[in-house]
């Protein structure tokens, strides 16, 4: 954001940062962590560990206040401990490693269902999908009324992070209760319209205040300088909509976009190599400061065209999944911040295109980013369902997964604001503040570009179940 302001070598980077994980508070001096495990009704989808009041996701935290921050080590300790404590071993035949692991939705349902009258908790084996990292293949069987999810599965451990991961790739693997609020998502969407979106953004009340504090300042910065700028500015809002905010699924979001930020205002290093931050970018000689200095990021889903077979009864998704996408402002009256279409040449276009190169990297080192493809992976599946009418085609019945009711998901403490941050960049006579981003996930945008792969049906033939009782197969 270009403010006016008197001449002098520096600038400010302003922005604010979340994330989201289940929460995990620091343990008060003197105390252990008090650890329970709870399920919030009698029959819920998802894992809850709970370490004190709070629980946390993807190494971020979020109180009961709403309030998002990043776990330190103590507390990304405790929830490991109590997830590794909750873990029941995978059932005999899981832990094998598989290129093509199969789901029967139908069988799904029905394992739930028998849970679900008995009174059993979920096993792990449910709760990780039989161990899937990524859904290549939806086919589809109207001679036995099913639908299978299909693609690469292995065993299954707890990382440092309180995620399950897999134990050979270190990639989370799909969670339960996210395939069930996807396609409960898809289902609302399908009559409303509109996305799955998560954004962080300021208050128009903060940005005028920030710009009073601003233009009230004179010499140069200092560290105190930039307290009082953060302050004045204040925390920003969290924004989810598609999905309830509570949710794995949205915490999901919200920690991504927490991490992508920062990374690109540099407060904390990337760790993969040739991925500098947008600040660090920007201090290159040159580089000329830019003229509209209030860059956004977002994440979107980013798929190659969908293949499917000549009847539609097989799909493959194919492609990275998701790609970083950028815009520059200006702000205007009242703190309203007005879009400008950047240029290929803009420096925050670069970034994100560099994000986007290194994204497959970044989710082996961040697993945080690997579990936002998911989603989006998961999204995709449940928008085709639903577009296609797949369903009604095959006689498969979902009923019960589409039942929040009967199979309510576990919800945790919706993220609601963040606190400003803000760092000194000496560039020019600018102020940069990085004032919203966040993550759209539009898979109706994705089922729009197809082709036809005939070789998928024989896909879907050797694919097919031999025992039609097992909800998994390989």
């Amino acid at each position: 954001m270009c403010l006016p302001y008197r001449p002098c070598q520096w600038a400010i980077a302003c922005w604010c940062v979340l994330s989201v994980s289940l929460l995990v508070p620091r343990p008060a001096a003197g105390q252990g962590g008090a650890v329970a495990f709870t399920q919030q009704r009698p029959f819920v989808i998802g894992f809850i560990p709970v370490v004190g009041p709070n629980g946390g996701v993807g190494g971020v935290s979020i109180d009961a206040q709403g309030v998002v921050s990043r776990s330190n080590v103590d507390q990304l300790g405790l929830l490991r401990d109590a997830r590794l404590k909750a873990q029941l071993p995978p059932s005999r035949e899981m832990p094998q490693a598989s290129t093509l692991r199969k789901v029967s939705l139908k069988g799904l349902s029905a394992e739930l269902d028998r849970l679900r009258k008995t009174g059993k908790p979920i096993t792990d084996d449910l709760q990780n999908l039989a161990g899937l990292t990524r859904v290549e293949y939806v086919l589809v069987y109207p001679d036995q009324r099913d639908i299978v999810l299909a693609g690469p599965a292995e065993a299954w451990r707890i990382d440092e992070q309180a995620t399950a991961v897999g134990k050979t790739s270190g990639q989370p693997v799909l969670q339960l209760d996210d395939l069930l609020v996807a396609l409960r998502a898809a289902m609302q969407q399908r009559a409303s319209g509109g996305a799955i979106t998560c954004s962080i953004e300021p208050t128009k009340e903060g940005l005028t205040r920030y710009t009073r504090a601003l233009a009230s300042h004179s010499g140069q910065p200092d560290e105190a300088t930039v307290a009082r700028l953060e302050a004045a500015m204040g925390p920003q809002q969290v924004l989810i909509s598609g999905v309830a905010p509570g949710t794995h699924f949205a915490r999901v979001l919200v920690a991504a976009d927490f991490v992508m930020k920062r990374l690109g205002m540099n407060f904390e290093p990337a760790p993969v190599e040739g991925l500098p931050s947008y600040l660090e970018m920007l201090q290159d000689p040159a580089v000329p400061a830019p003229k509209n200095a209030m860059p956004r990021w977002w994440m979107a889903a980013h798929y190659e065209p969908l293949l499917k077979d000549e009847d539609g009864l097989a799909w493959q998704l194919r492609g990275a999944g998701v790609q970083t996408l950028a815009e520059d402002g200006v702000q205007g009256n009242k703190g309203r911040v007005i879009a400008v279409r950047h240029s290929d040449g803009s420096l925050s276009k670069k970034w994100a295109d560099l994000m986007t190169a290194k994204y497959a990297g970044l989710a082996a080192k961040l697993p945080i980013f690997a579990e936002l493809r998911n989603c989006m992976d998961l999204a995709v599946v449940a928008a085709l369902l639903v577009k296609e009418d797949l369903p009604a085609r095959s006689g498969c019945d979902l009923g019960l997964l589409l039942d929040g009711k009967q199979l309510p998901v576990a919800e945790q403490h919706a993220p609601r604001t963040i606190d400003s941050r803000a760092s000194l960049v000496r560039k020019g006579r600018q102020t940069i503040i990085s004032v919203s981003g966040g993550v759209e996930v539009d898979p109706w945008a994705v089922l729009e570009r197809t082709q036809v792969e005939s070789a998928l049906a024989a896909t879907r033939t050797t694919s097919a179940s031999a025992k039609p009782d097992r909800w998994w197969w390989d």
